[in-house]
């Protein structure tokens, strides 16, 4: 993989930075994780759902209060969130609450929230 295609020889202007860019690509499994959660996070409803379990636990039916979103509307976002490990459930007698799963999910929130702001 350290060598570059020569048929586009013409087209690359500084083989050492192509090759150490190739040496620093993250691993093509790691690309579509990260694309999947990207494009989870992208969904305004689970968004609003993520956004709100920012601060604190919370179980379906206040989440289905807070978002707008029926009860069995959050219960499905939240199995796709839990999947992705984006989300953890902490049962309480009759009640799920859920948690966000790893404070990375915060900062990519709190990130991208300061991007659109400024």
């Amino acid at each position: 993989m350290d060598q570059i295609d020569t048929t586009m020889s013409e087209r690359v202007m500084d083989y050492e930075r192509v090759k150490a860019a190739r040496q620093e690509a993250s691993p093509e499994d790691e690309l579509q994780r990260l694309a999947t959660i990207y494009r989870v996070l992208g969904d305004p409803s689970r968004l609003k759902i993520v956004m709100a379990l920012r601060r604190e636990e919370m179980c379906v039916c206040d989440l289905a209060a807070l978002t707008g979103i029926s009860e069995s509307g959050v219960s499905h976002q939240l199995r796709r969130l839990k999947d992705l490990s984006l989300v953890k459930a902490r049962r309480e007698g009759q009640l799920i609450y859920y948690a966000l799963d790893d404070k990375h999910v915060v900062l990519l929130l709190d990130i991208g929230l300061r991007h659109v702001r400024e």
